[in-house]
């Protein structure tokens, strides 16, 4: 009856190993998604900031050409 006690043991240890193995293949599966995911959504953001990044200087350089225009306009106009 020993031997089969041992067997069992031993079925045991393979199924827990095997599923030692499975959960670190579908947390490394899960790690790797996440970090495409975070990559994908880094990317976009710093596209999204670059772009604001140019909008913003724009914005200024227009502002800078309004003022540069309306002091000249305005003692034109006096």
């Amino acid at each position: 009856m020993s031997p089969n006690n041992s067997e069992i043991g031993n079925d045991e240890n393979k199924e827990t190993s095997s599923s030692a193995d499975e959960l670190t293949i579908v947390v490394e599966d899960l790690l790797n998604s996440l970090s495409s995911k975070f990559a994908g959504v880094s990317s976009e953001i710093f596209a999204k900031m670059d772009e604001m990044s140019k909008r913003l200087d724009n914005l200024e350089a227009a502002l800078q050409a309004n003022q540069e225009s309306s002091p000249s306009s305005s003692s034109k106009s006096q």
